[in-house]
């Protein structure tokens, strides 16, 4: 039986720009691919969609699209694709929008319905307008509904975000995540944005001169000292918590964790039970040898020492530590790792500002 998942394997040149990737994929879930503007995200999207010659392979899920030079032509492949720009046909409403695709696929063949795709992407009270009345945000999410109701077996996005302003950017951030929870295909999603990276993705590729740097589950990647994409100022860790406890007079809540538990602030939204992710940034950790209670950070928690290395930036080290198994980085001035002889096996205290957490 066929590999479950996604093999992607190309090679390709694109005027002086040379792609060669060779990766296996989960079959579900949000896929990142990350990198700065150049390094070959889109052309291997393009690639996977057959919009970009290339040999190579591409399977999903045991369905094979292209063995060396034999491909299947764009139309022959059950793919979504969604772009930076939305495309919505000007002179129909929102509903015969949604409507344009999905009458196209045979009924037996249709795996998403018309109620789900309006209810994941909170479309209900936008059914009659037309595309010209919508937001930015409101307009990309008529275009992923739309691309939803071809029923694919691959969604690719294309930076889908990058046009909309911050605003927009929050509005459609937890219809993104719906999507990545309830949908049963693979999501393949470009992007340069480590925020949006942090916020959606369960695994992410990591790719540099059209190569791949770095590739495996987020929270494993993300969490190395070495840090293969040289994410600087946005170094950090992706936790999976639950929020336990409301303090309604300070206006935070507490969020479980494997390992432990913070304090972060609420804004009202997140309910007791509800399953959030946190990012925890490498630059608001700082390490003491005891805990120190005569201060005003107010998540404290004892880890152990995995790992020290050099950073990106002369005078700087990244420290690896384990509350439980799982894991943070701290960066701190090389002096202070010496100061206070931070090495592998040592039990120190994390300190993290609560208004340095990001949900």
């Amino acid at each position: 039986m066929a590999a479950a998942g996604i093999q992607a394997r190309f090679a390709c040149s694109v005027g002086n720009f040379a792609l060669d990737v060779d990766l296996d994929l989960p079959g579900s879930g949000l896929t990142a691919l990350f990198g700065h503007s150049g390094c070959g995200k889109t052309t291997l999207l393009r690639c996977m969609a057959g919009l970009q010659s290339a040999d190579g392979i591409m399977r999903v899920n045991g369905d094979q699209w292209q063995s060396g030079t034999d491909s299947r032509p764009v139309h022959q492949r059950p793919l979504a694709y969604v772009f930076q720009e939305t495309s919505l046909f000007p002179h129909l409403s929102v509903k015969r929008n949604l409507m344009y695709g999905y009458r196209r696929i045979p009924e037996s063949e249709r795996r998403i319905s018309f109620d789900q795709a309006v209810q994941w992407l909170g479309l209900s009270r936008l059914l009659g307008r037309m595309p010209e009345k919508l937001s930015g945000g409101e307009r990309q999410r008529v275009a992923i509904a739309r691309a939803l109701l071809t029923s694919p077996k691959l969604l690719l996005m294309d930076e889908p975000l990058s046009a909309l302003d911050q605003a927009s950017k929050r509005e459609i951030m937890p219809y993104l995540e719906a999507l990545r929870d309830n949908l049963a295909i693979p999501m393949l999603y470009v992007s340069h944005s480590t925020a949006e990276v942090a916020r959606l993705a369960d695994h992410i590729v990591m790719m540099d001169g059209g190569r791949v740097v770095a590739e495996g589950p987020l929270q494993t990647i993300m969490a190395r000292t070495d840090q293969p994409f040289g994410l600087e100022e946005d170094s950090g860790v992706i936790l999976d918590a639950t929020v336990s406890e409301h303090d309604e007079h300070w206006h935070l809540c507490r969020a479980d964790f494997a390992g432990g538990h913070l304090w972060l602030r609420a804004d009202g939204h997140l309910a007791i039970g509800q399953r959030i992710r946190l990012q925890v940034l490498a630059r608001d950790i700082s390490l003491a040898r005891s805990r120190q209670t005569d201060q005003s950070i107010q998540n404290l928690l004892p880890a152990m020492v995995d790992e020290v290395a050099s950073d990106v930036r002369p005078g700087t080290s990244m420290v690896r530590l384990l509350a439980g198994q799982t894991p943070f980085l701290s960066r701190l001035t090389t002096r202070a790792v010496h100061t206070l002889a931070i090495e592998p096996g040592q039990k120190v205290w994390m300190q993290i500002k609560s208004v340095a957490i990001v949900d």
